[in-house]
Order: structure tokens, then sequence, then C-alpha cells
């Protein structure tokens, strides 16, 4: 049969949208099909709780989007997405009422740590200076740098090294220390495990050039204004379209998966190679998360003031605090007082929550699969820092690792991230073919492949250069 379309993607999360742009864009023609009745993945919002109340449901801060080569070259704006930046993209409150916080300024947050100040500054500042070169690298393809050597070495080197020993080595004092820990935290690894301190470095010097952005009204706008933008090329969607297996779709010529290696062995399993067959199965996933959505009467009674102008809130307190709660969920045990990572967009977009209202949205790392309520050690954790938080909560909405899946198949066992960040998964995900599989025509361009999670398009936008790259639809 002839090809009804030169390209289908399977899935409308925003990697398996940037692909089909990047295809749109050339003048090929594409379908998009995405199982549930929104298009996102993990850019979707929803009224969770009560009537009013915009709640996201996966991601809700997003300073890898603005860093994104790929987005910042898309006319999002024209197509309906706006950005908020918080005053302060981060702070971090300890229990006796102090927080030290991560501002848009290098010498603003180095200016706050005493003693540890000029520290930060040999640490965060050649990197801030040569962004462009350190972002490339990092959400670029995987290739040997040519320029800037020297600071992506320093990169390199420091990133390479567990969390806590660059941390325990940098800075003398608490408050260094433990902002660090977790910004590291968001790896999901051991903060005792090599490459954890790559996560921290990253979203630190991302904080100082491009912030750390909500969109307003949701992050259901980022996925909005893809998909706007993607028809606006000519591009189809349909979502309320499960695809169950390869042999069921339209005729085309290629066909590119934003599904992870388990989702891929069910859809196209008979067909790939007993070889690659055995490496997606042998593909490891990580930690899950557990969520909590609030609905709440009013702001969150921070008792360190600084939390009331940050976006987003680390709640774990000293540095061996947070490292003990991330080593537990690695060894099968969930934290007792668990790492809580909270956002709380209605300080600053008021079309989160009805006057006068707000919402909120936090949740701890917890094993691959697990089935322990974590609700109360996260609310404990916040009253822990803001004393009388549960006298504000109208409503709430818990998402189990088990839900987390349910609404996104691609979330296995509640992992957040498609796949564990070891070392190998890191530089190789799913396997070495990255974007390619063993069908010719057969492409993965889910976070399973580099440069891995986070909302930034970079997968499906390199998956698609790979399609491009290997001339197939010319070719065919």
């Amino acid at each position: 049969m002839p090809a009804a379309y030169d390209a289908i993607i399977i899935g409308a999360g925003p990697n398996g949208l940037a692909a089909a742009i990047v295809l749109a864009q050339e003048g090929r023609s594409v379908l998009v099909l995405e199982g549930a009745e929104t298009v996102g993945g993990g850019a979707r919002s929803a009224a969770l709780t009560l009537p009013g109340f915009i709640h996201d449901v996966c991601s809700a801060v997003h300073p890898m989007a603005l860093a994104s080569p790929f987005f910042r070259g898309l006319p999002l704006s024209e197509h309906g997405l706006e950005w908020i930046q918080p005053p302060t993209p981060l702070a971090h409150p300890f229990a006796d009422g102090r927080a030290v916080v991560l501002e848009r300024s290098v010498d603003q947050t180095a200016g706050a740590l005493g003693n540890d100040g000029n520290a930060y500054r040999r640490l965060m500042m050649p990197l801030v200076s040569d962004w462009e070169t350190l972002c490339a690298a990092v959400l670029g393809p995987v290739r040997i740098p040519t320029r800037s050597i020297v600071n992506l070495a320093r990169f390199g080197l420091h990133a390479f090294r567990p969390a806590v020993a660059l941390a325990g080595s940098t800075f003398k004092q608490e408050a260094a220390r433990a902002l660090f820990g977790g910004l590291a935290a968001h790896s999901l690894l051991p903060l005792e495990k090599r490459m954890s301190s790559a996560f921290g470095l990253v979203l630190g010097v991302t904080a100082h050039t491009v912030g750390w952005p909500i969109p307003r009204g949701g992050a259901q706008r980022i996925a909005d204004s893809l998909t706007s933008y993607l028809r606006s090329l000519g591009g189809e969607v349909r979502t309320g379209h499960t695809v169950t297996s390869l042999d069921g779709l339209p005729p085309s010529r290629v066909v590119l998966c934003d599904v992870t290696p388990r989702q891929l062995l069910r859809l196209a399993g008979g067909g790939l190679t007993p070889r690659y067959r055995r490496k997606l199965e042998r593909y490891k996933y990580g930690p899950a998360a557990f969520k909590i959505d609030w609905a709440l009467a009013g702001p969150i009674p921070w008792k360190a003031l600084a939390c009331r102008k940050a976006g987003t809130v680390h709640l774990g307190g000293t540095l061996p605090e947070i490292a003990r709660s991330e080593r537990a969920v690695w060894q099968g045990v969930p934290a007792e007082k668990p790492f809580v990572l909270l956002a709380q967009p209605s300080l600053f977009d008021s079309t989160r929550a009805p006057a006068g209202k707000h919402t909120a949205w936090a949740y701890c790392h917890v094993p691959n699969g697990s089935t322990v309520d974590m609700a109360t050690r996260i609310e404990e954790q916040v009253e822990r820092f803001a004393p009388g938080f549960r006298d504000l909560v109208l409503a709430k909405s818990i998402s189990t690792p088990a839900d987390l899946e349910r609404h996104n198949p691609n979330l296995v066992g509640g992992d957040i991230s498609g796949g564990a960040n070891n070392i190998m998964q890191l530089f190789a995900r799913p396997t070495l073919r990255l974007y390619r599989t063993s069908q010719p025509k057969l492409y993965i361009c889910s976070a399973s492949t580099p440069p891995g999670g986070g909302v930034h398009g970079m997968c499906g936008n390199l998956a698609a250069l790979a399609v491009l790259q290997d001339n197939i639809l010319a070719r065919i």
C-alpha cells in the first residue's frame, strides 16, 4: 500500500510533539496518535481537587524547557505559551526558621552563603559564563566537544563526582552543602553515586541563566502550544487513540515511538531482532515519585519568609538528611523523613486558583512500584517548615506510583525520568543505538533516549534529526 503519511508518531508528550514538528518543518506529512484524551504526556494540567483549582498532573517547574535549544527556536508564544518567573527560583528552609536561597544572580546567591560565597562563585561562575556551550553539551547530541574544552572538562570532573563528595569538599557550612544536595537529589540517585553532582550543577546553572519558570495556566499550556504550532505546519494529532500494535497503524514510511523500552517491546517485539529485544528487556527503571496536590485556603505559612518568594521549595533539612532519604529509596525502603520537592505556582499565577485560594504540588522519591502511603510523611515535612499548613488544606489529590503509571504508561512503576540515571543509561539509553532500533523504519524518541528526562523536547528533536540524517524518508 502507498504510505498515507511520511511519519507516524506514537505519543503526544513533549518529545513526540517535538519529533513531529521537526519532520513537519521539513514538509513531511505527520500523524501523532495519543492514547489519552488530551495531549501532553508529562506536561498536563487538570482540576484534580476542587472546581477552579488547576493542578499540574506531573511536571510543574520547567527550567529545561527554557534552556532547550529546540524549544527556543519555536514561536510558542504565538501559540499561547507564556512563562512566569517567580522572584526566587528556589528556597531551601531549615527547621530553625532560616533558609538558603538560590537566586537568579550568582553574586546574590553567593552573598548569602557567608564564608562559602567565594567557593560558590568559583564553582558556578565559569559554567554560567559559558552556558551556551554547556547547554549544547548537556542537551545536544552525544558527541566529542570541539570548543570550550577547558570549561567542559572542568564541568565533567565535577559532574562525575558524588554530590556528597563535591559538596563536602567545596563548602564548609551547612547551608551551601544542603542547597547543593537538594539540587543533586533531582537525579533520583543516591548522593553517594557518581554523576549525582551533574544534576546539581546543571540545575544550579539553569537558575542563574534561564530561571526556573512556570507556564501561565499550567503545564498543559506547553503541550497545547506545541500542538497548535504542529497543526499550523499541517501536522495531524489524534487523541483517545491507543496503539496496541504497530500492525494496526495506517501506512507510513517511518514510525517514531514516544514510549519507554517496555512499551516498545509490546508494540513491536515480534519485529525486533532477538538481540535488540534482550537489550530492551535489560533496561533499568529508576525510583518512583509519590505525589500530592493540594487545594489550599491560603498561602503556605513558611517560617522562613524567603520561601514565600520562591516558586520551588526543597524540604529536606541538612545534606546528611537528604542523602539518607535518597539512599533509603535505592535500598528499597521509603524514607521516614523524605526529601520533598514542592512547587507553589498560585503565588505567581492567579489563574491556578480562585481569588484568595492557592494550590501546591509536592512529591518525594520512593522505590519503583512502591505501595507505601507517603502522604502523612510528606505533609509532616511541610508542617515541619510551615506550622499550620494542614489547617489550610481544603482538598487533596494523591498520586501513587501506580496512579502515575495509569495516567501515563511511560511512567513505569512511577519512574518520572524514563529510566534510571546510572552512568551507562545517561549516555547510551536505551541501547547504544540511541534513537534507532533494529527495525530500519522504527525509531524511539522518548525520555528513554538522550538527553533523558525533563520537558525539553530534545529527545524527540534528536530522534527526528536521526530520521532525516538516515535519509530514510527520501530513500523509500
